[in-house]
This record gives structure tokens, sequence and C-alpha cells, in this order.
């Protein structure tokens, strides 16, 4: 039972233990049920975990601590984030339309590209920013319209409310990824989102020792729904993931609040410097969407993209700092640099890069929890190099 009026850092802590966890043994920590199959005391009928891919103890306390987080009424836990993305897609038949956003992370592109066309499965990329063309993307066939808010790697902004009203006037789902803001700073379901999605590989899990995508489903029909299709492709979390998953969640609030403060400082350093032609985040008055991101998100939140002018400025840059990892990923306590062109949109031809503005000197920065003062400084270090190109 929840305390009354219980904010969501609260939650954070409790949700995983409550129910039969602690009212059985008072453990403040979930078990790891590392068991394939489950004795059945009775020939007729079957208890509620039977085989570890269609359930599992800890995993059901992960799904359920999602779903009382994003406020939804089923949770599921994949194996990967694209795990999730995908099975949701799964959801849909031959012969259906989808719209995505245009700014979209690189292997959600691979998959509606080359995979979706398979099953007679068409769709439209669309810059979900400007509602005309939404509204003109609608075909008699559209079944569903993706959103991702704020996008990757551009942090392109969509207004959430306005999509879910042209969705449900064309009888349309909306399935949301919601990596960049968490549950704890952006409500997708309470504005009327069907399913929100999440590589909980990032913030919510934060210290990149684990894989894993989350999905929660507004109504139980749709839940029901995407639990045959888990069960089918049983592309699900490990026990131990979950585990690890639930743990970390626990920190994720101060985590992401600390990433953030230092976040917002680099973009006030970035902004000035002359050589960074352009600053892309949300809590940037200037930033496209900013007003309509500051109406339906708590947080400008830990992620920014900046340009510099040219790929070998860019080079020299990525090999002059000091402090972040340069990988894929982002939103672990290490600060990560990542180069979107050859690495989370390598996969999308060049072409459709540059339509979206992934250029050669575009980079991604995911703040960690190193001191920001340290940060700054390699930036400014690394900056100066940079500039001797």
């Amino acid at each position: 039972m929840s305390f009354p009026n219980e904010r969501l850092e609260t939650s954070l802590i409790l949700a995983s233990t409550r129910g039969d966890y602690e009212q059985k043994t008072g453990a403040v920590n979930v078990p790891i049920y590392l068991s394939s199959t489950f004795h059945q005391e009775s020939f007729d009928s079957f208890g509620p975990y039977d085989y570890s891919r269609s359930g599992n103890p800890t995993r059901d306390a992960l799904e359920k601590t999602i779903a009382e987080l994003e406020g939804g009424t089923r949770g599921f836990a994949f194996a990967t984030g694209i795990a999730s993305i995908t099975s949701a897609f799964m959801l849909l038949s031959a012969g259906d339309h989808i719209i995505i956003t245009e700014d979209v992370y690189g292997g959600t592109f691979r998959f509606v590209t080359e995979i979706l066309p398979r099953f007679a499965i068409e769709h439209t990329f669309v810059d979900l920013s400007n509602l005309e063309e939404v509204k003109n993307a609608i075909k008699p066939n559209t079944k569903l319209i993706y959103i991702e808010t704020p996008s990757n790697p551009r942090l392109g902004i969509t207004d959430i409310a306005s999509i879910v009203e042209i969705a449900k006037t064309n009888d349309c789902l909306t399935f949301l990824d919601n990596t960049f803001m968490t549950p704890l700073h952006q409500r997708p379901l309470e504005l009327g989102v069907d399913m929100v999605l999440h590589s909980a590989t990032k913030f919510l899990s934060g210290h990149s020792d684990i894989v894993a995508g989350l999905a929660v489903t507004k109504d139980e029909e749709l839940g029901k729904r995407l639990g045959f299709i888990q069960n089918s492709f049983g592309a699900v979390l490990g026990a131990q993931d979950s585990y690890t998953l639930i743990q970390n969640i626990k920190t994720m609030g101060i985590r992401f609040e600390k990433s953030t403060e230092a976040a917002q400082k680099i973009v006030d350093y970035l902004v000035k410097h002359p050589l960074v032609e352009e600053v892309f985040y949300p809590g940037l008055p200037t930033h496209p969407g900013h007003e309509i991101h500051a109406k339906q998100s708590t947080s400008a939140g830990a992620v920014l993209s900046f340009r510099l002018p040219n790929r070998a400025t860019t080079k020299a840059f990525v090999e002059s700092m000091k402090i972040p990892v340069f990988a894929v990923s982002l939103g672990g306590v290490e600060s990560i640099l990542s180069y979107p062109t050859t690495m989370s949109h390598g996969s999308m031809p060049k072409e459709e890069r540059e339509k979206r503005g992934i250029t050669d000197g575009l980079l991604r920065f995911s703040v960690g929890l190193e001191h920001v003062d340290d940060l700054l400084a390699d930036f400014e270090q690394a900056l100066k190099i940079a500039q001797e190109v």
C-alpha cells in the first residue's frame, strides 16, 4: 500500500517491495528467483508461475514497479530496449500503416524501414511538431502514431496531448519512448498515450551494467495483447538483471537530478563558445518546442547535443576529452560522449541522417555524476585543441 499522496521519489524506493515479499518476510529487497521452472502442487490447476519465460517472481516485481511508476495497468520487462519497442510494433497486422517521428533512434528506424515492410506494414516519417503535417499523413489504415520526445539525438519536442487528440480522432494508438525523461519527469499515460516504452539500460538503470527494456500499457486489454507477444517472442529480462534494475531504479531520482543540474551548466558554457555552432537542449529558451516541453515535463533532462564545424574538428575534440567515455548509450553515472553518425544512428543511411540534421559535426553528451567543474575544464581544454585543427 502506498503512502497517501506519495511522491514519485518515494515510490522509486518502495514500489518493488509492496505485496507478498514485504508482508511475508519483512525483506527490504526483492529475492532473486533463479529458477527456470516451478513445481505445480495440483494436477488440475497451476500456480501463478510455471516457466520463467512466461513469468518470474523477480521480473514480476519489476514489472509491477514500472507500471506503478508510470501510472499504467500492466508493465513488461524485456531483454533490451529495442526488444520492448519491436514487441510493441508486433501488435500491428499486415496492411496497417504507422506514422513515426522523423527524429527517432537509429535502431527503431532500422526496424521500421527494414523489418516491418516484410510484414506488409507501411510507415510514414513525419515532423510531429507540425500538427498539420501529422493530420495530412493519416490514412484509412493508420493504426499507430509513434512518438519519441525528447527525441534522439537532437532533442526534438513533440506536443504529446495534441498528437493524442489527433490519434483518438482517427482511432489510432499512440506509443511513446520515454527513455530521456523517465516516469519521474514525464507522464505520457496521464496525457492519453496508450503505451510507454523505455530503454531501461539508460537512466532507469543508470550504471551501464545491464541492458533492459520496459513497457507499460494504459489499459488492461492492450496489456493482455502485449503480454501474449512477450510470451510468444520470449525476449524477457532474466531474474538477475531484473533484480539489478529494481535496485538501480531506487537511486534514479537523485542521480537524474544531479546530472540535470550539471547539464544546464555545461549548456550555458557551450552556447557561448565560439567553436560550437549549435546546442540542442530542451532547457534553452531558444530550443524549438521549449515551452511545450516545459508544459509536459518537469525537467530539461541530462542529455544535450551540440554541433561542431566538421568531422576533423569533432575528431580532435573527442580524442582530447579525458573524463567521459566515448561510447554508445547514455544515462550512466559516468558521462558518455557519443557520435550519432557512427553510433546510435549508424544504421541510418547518410542521406536520411543529413535530412534530420545528424551531421558529421554532431555530438551527443549524456551528463554523469562527475563534478561539473571537472567536466567544464575538460570541455575547455578539448575545445581549445579542436580550435587549432
